[in-house]
């Protein structure tokens, strides 16, 4: 999490997966949210950046995560941190409608 005083001002959540083609663990960065009036303050660099240096000292293969095709200001700020579209598409069945 992110805190600014009292306030959580953004939060990324971690899950890790063991990678057979790696031998190593990814870890998926996940629930990335930064309240919009923090936005464009550093705050996701931040949270990022302490991923990095944790997984670095871990032995992490790679960090990944989702984004949505149409939210390009995130890719923007992905791609700013040295982070690639990886050749990977999402496929799902919902099993409700």
């Amino acid at each position: 999490m992110a805190v600014h005083g009292d306030d959580i001002v953004g939060q990324m959540m971690v899950t890790f997966e063991w990678s057979d083609w790696r031998n190593r663990n990814t870890w998926w960065l996940q629930s990335v949210y930064v309240e919009k009036e923090w936005r464009r303050k550093g705050v996701f660099r931040r949270l990022f950046e302490e991923a990095w240096l944790r997984a670095a000292k871990e032995g992490v293969g790679i960090l990944r995560l989702y984004v949505h095709d149409g939210n390009r200001r995130a890719m923007k700020v992905y791609g700013r941190l040295g982070m690639d579209a990886a050749p990977y598409r999402v496929m799902q069945r919902a099993l409700t409608r």
